[in-house]
């Protein structure tokens, strides 16, 4: 099939939180997606919200939003495309700033590369790479982890395995936790870690409440520990 009669995949970035659209995202990123119709988005109400807010050149209630999440199973993903091999444009929006990083929008990606469909990312803020740059952690060999178990054993287990390679490979390890549990993984990484072992937390990044501070953990140990409850935060350890 030829390219010239496929739609573009645009990967578009959303800001981190409430903040001002203007101060995190080009204007050219917002004036493409103003016009976009068709959109895949990680979840309906928040896209809407941050559409509204970019006032797109037709009512978001005439926009169409097909969604792709951690429950979209891979049989599910292939349909996701229709408006792409009809020869519409599709914008993929995602919740974790950077569709495609740390979000299912992967997949869609994937799929759009073997269909032969052009696929282009744009720029935005992304918390994992925000945070690494202000970490001063080494940012010539880093990787990024997801999420770590949530069984405490297995979490206190893979945490050791972390630092034992941020050793071994000089690597800065970075991974995140669900939101309500960033304080009982900030107190496993202190109680778990090495005194001489470095610790960035990288809380709200891009945000007013902005909060990224590294230490050693015998340094953390002696500090009033950040409230990280429901707050989005990336975990950077370098040992």
């Amino acid at each position: 099939m030829s390219s010239t009669l496929l739609g573009t995949l645009y990967l578009i970035p959303v800001t981190l939180g409430d903040d001002n659209i203007a101060q995190v995202l080009p204007a050219l990123v917002v004036q493409l997606a103003q016009q976009l119709e068709f959109f895949v988005v990680e979840n309906e109400k928040t896209a809407r919200h941050f559409l509204s807010t970019i006032k797109t050149a037709k009512p978001v209630r005439e926009l169409t939003l097909l969604t792709l999440n951690e429950h979209t199973v891979d049989k599910e993903v292939p349909a996701l495309l229709a408006p792409l091999l009809a020869g519409k444009n599709l914008g993929v929006m995602s919740e974790a700033g950077c569709p495609g990083v740390a979000d299912p929008g992967a997949k869609l990606v994937e799929l759009a590369h073997r269909k032969g469909i052009k696929v282009v990312p744009l720029v935005g803020p992304s918390s994992i790479l925000l945070g690494l740059m202000a970490s001063g952690l080494n940012g010539q060999q880093f990787a990024f982890l997801g999420y770590l178990p949530v069984d405490k054993t297995a979490r206190n287990l893979r945490l050791k395995e972390i630092e034992k390679r941020s050793q071994t490979q000089n690597e800065t390890q970075i991974f995140i936790e669900t939101p309500y549990r960033n304080g009982h993984m900030l107190e496993a990484i202190i109680a778990g870690c090495n005194a001489n072992t470095r610790l960035c937390v990288a809380c709200n990044v891009s945000l007013a409440t902005e909060f990224i501070v590294t230490k050693t953990i015998a340094e953390w140990k002696k500090s009033n520990l950040p409230d990280l409850h429901k707050q989005s935060t990336v975990f950077l350890l370098l040992a």
